[in-house]
């Protein structure tokens, strides 16, 4: 694979960063939620973003 310039880590850095918040955020919401589907639905988002956030962190490998 081909070096990353400056511009390019840093999205990368910023998008990792953004999805580990938002699983968190997700899982935080699922945590307080009541009712079984929608707490299924923000478990599921969360389960999401951590994929996406380690098919980012792939790209630094």
């Amino acid at each position: 694979m081909s070096q990353l310039n400056q511009m390019e880590l840093q999205n990368l850095r910023h998008f990792i960063g953004s999805h580990e918040t938002a699983a968190q955020k997700l899982n935080t919401y699922a945590q307080q939620c009541h009712d079984s589907q929608i707490k299924q639905m923000f478990q599921q988002s969360a389960q999401e973003a951590l994929k996406t956030k380690q098919k980012f962190l792939s790209f630094l490998q």
